[in-house]
């Protein structure tokens, strides 16, 4: 009973507002590489879906940069660490330096792939130089008396180096060994980027100020600015096209522009969001322009970390891609497994199409808070969600879009389920068990102790399973005229030895598996309600979502643990798991038919796997 990954749906970059986001390209400009979360993703540009996981990082990354020659990739992380690895497999580590004892901004390499130098924000000093293969010292970073943002190196010989700061200056550096030579201060803010042109003829710098500054790439002396007063908030993206007479900036006024470095003019521009408005998920951070095609092409970053990817002459971006970039906190599917839901920490709510292997944010009034859960309607036309900002909404599935308003909770939702005929919702609340009909309220059960987990019966409207903190699963009657919940519980579960994590039933309504904080998961037979198996118990840590195949012969779970483990009922000690399928943790699973499995976690991914062999 293997199971195999067989698509990473990788998380989007991870974006701070007022900062620039660096995303790198390899020389065919086939695949961009860029930080999320503790991860570094590699995709493939015109297949999205395709895409490597690297997890090397302990700590959260914030860079990542193909060599020229695109065989490797150095990433960095906030704890000052750089590692260097294989661009191919994303597997094997060629090094791991501890550079600086601060967040690393950027990574740059030189022409031969050899050296590299990091900057970041360190205490002792602010970037380091190395070769990729040893960590041997080439040279250090110096003349800056604030953190460094960003870092070029001169492709061709000599040597030369490029160094900008929130000081406002641009140290140039002579190499190898790289050390100080010169210094230009013309910007008057932060600096926030710069880069060489292919052919080292040129420097430019971009900041916060709106000012783009050209120097000469030999001497570093600055030779003329440009575009003053056509950008109006900070720049923090810029990328040489191949042919070293066009660049591309990116700024937090909405608009990627690309410019001829001989005129100085702005040839094209693309501007985001609402005609006349400010939209702050539309800044720009962060752009590259891949070498090695022969479209153009120009993929930039905005602050809600979608990449679009623009075209010259053409006004509109050809594609947009959508992702998380933040913790997955909830996964959603329908019956049949066609419409898949995923929420994330601060509310985003995406809807996949797995075939597609593509992610669209869903429209309307999205949470503005964690999202605790979903729960489909029987005809899957309807998915419902609740989140931390304590509000009960819906999405109407074939439009993709929130309806309605939303209803608001009386206290924070645990959970959320749906009864079999589609008439009511019911809501695990911090203080009780809310029952609505659509958005309107029908009835509240208060409870004793903290609900923690609901489940509603796919085969009998009336019957409600609730976890608490008690160790205990509670089966309650729901009464289909008045949608009232009997104030006993029709009968108690006391198997458990921990607190109820997770409910969810068989799709026929058979079988009820409950996962508890120490890892175990116990099955129960609906109706008898006696013990089926207690022996799934795999897990070494809080099992966080279970979910079943369509025949109910087998499930699968998701734990805190980072593994995702497929269980049989008739062979219960038989099970298969994926190791580390998520960074520090799965928080989701669904079963979408028969042999595909999908998870979700704290990294931010959607993971597709394919299981064969069921016994």
């Amino acid at each position: 009973m293997p199971i195999e990954i067989d698509k990473i749906l990788a998380a989007a970059p991870t974006t701070t507002r007022g900062q620039a986001i660096q995303l790198s390209c390899d020389p065919k400009g086939e695949r961009i590489v860029y930080a999320s979360g503790k991860s570094i993703f590699v995709r493939t540009i015109d297949e999205p879906s395709k895409s490597l996981q690297y997890t090397g990082h302990t700590t959260t990354t914030t860079v990542a940069r193909f060599s020229p020659s695109g065989f490797w990739i150095a990433s960095g992380d906030v704890s000052g660490k750089v590692r260097v690895w294989d661009a191919v497999g994303a597997e094997n580590t060629k090094g791991e330096y501890s550079i600086i004892s601060g967040r690393i901004n950027d990574i740059a390499w030189d022409g031969d792939s050899q050296r590299v130098i990091a900057v970041g924000d360190g205490r002792e000093r602010f970037g380091h130089a190395f070769t990729a293969d040893s960590g041997n010292s080439v040279g250090e970073v110096t003349g800056h008396s604030k953190v460094v943002n960003a870092v070029s190196i001169r492709q061709q010989r000599p040597l030369r180096a490029a160094t900008v700061s929130d000081d406002g200056s641009m140290c140039f550096l002579h190499g190898a060994p790289f050390k100080f030579a010169d210094k230009a201060s013309e910007h008057k803010g932060f600096v926030t980027g710069t880069a060489f042109s292919p052919d080292g003829t040129t420097l430019v710098t971009v900041g916060t100020d709106r000012k783009i500054q050209l120097y000469d790439g030999k001497t570093g002396a600055p030779t003329k600015a440009i575009g003053e007063g056509v950008h109006t908030g900070g720049i923090y993206g810029i990328s040489w096209f191949s042919d070293s007479k066009r660049f591309v900036t990116s700024s937090a006024d909405q608009t990627v522009r690309i410019w001829d470095a001989e005129s100085g003019e702005n040839t094209e521009t693309w501007r985001f969001g609402p005609e006349g408005t400010v939209s702050i998920p539309d800044q720009q951070v962060g752009v590259v322009w891949p070498h090695g095609r022969n479209d153009g092409l120009i993929i930039s970053l905005n602050l809600n970390g979608d990449l679009n990817y623009l075209v010259p002459g053409n006004s509109k971006p050809i594609r947009v891609v959508q992702g998380h970039n933040k913790n997955i906190t909830a996964l959603g599917a329908s019956p049949d497994g066609k419409a898949l839901l995923t929420g994330s920490f601060e509310g985003r709510v995406l809807s996949w199409d797995l075939a597609a292997g593509t992610g669209t944010v869903v429209d309307g009034q999205s949470h503005s808070n964690q999202v605790t859960q979903f729960a489909s309607s029987a005809s899957g036309g309807t998915i419902y969600s609740v989140g931390w900002d304590d509000t009960l909404r819906s999405v109407d599935v074939s439009a993709n879009t929130f309806t309605g308003a939303s209803t608001k909770l009386s206290a924070q939702p645990k959970g959320v389920a749906t009864t079999k005929d589609g008439k009511f919702v019911v809501v695990a609340a911090h203080t009780g068990i809310q029952v609505y009909e659509d958005a309107d309220f029908i009835s509240e059960l208060p409870t004793t102790f903290t609900p923690t987990a609901i489940a509603a019966s796919p085969s009998d409207a009336s019957v409600i399973a609730l976890g608490g903190d008690g160790n205990t699963v509670r089966i309650h009657s729901l009464s289909s005229s008045d949608g009232t919940l009997s104030s006993q519980p029709v009968a108690v579960l006391t198997t458990s030895s921990a607190h109820i994590s997770t409910l969810s039933f068989s799709r026929d309504g058979k079988f009820l598996a409950a996962g508890n904080s120490t890892g175990k998961i116990v099955v129960y037979k609906t109706g008898s309600w006696e013990v089926e198996t207690d022996r799934w118990s795999a897990h070494t840590a809080r099992v966080l979502s279970i979910a079943w195949n369509e025949a109910g012969t087998h499930a699968v779970s998701g734990g805190l643990d980072t593994n995702v483990c497929v269980w049989s009922l008739a062979k219960p000690g038989s099970r298969t798991s994926a190791p580390n399928a998520h960074k520090d943790g799965v928080n989701g699973v669904a079963w979408t038919e028969e042999g595909t499995v999908i998870s979700t976690g704290v990294d931010g991914a959607v993971k597709v796997w394919k299981v064969s062999g069921l016994p």
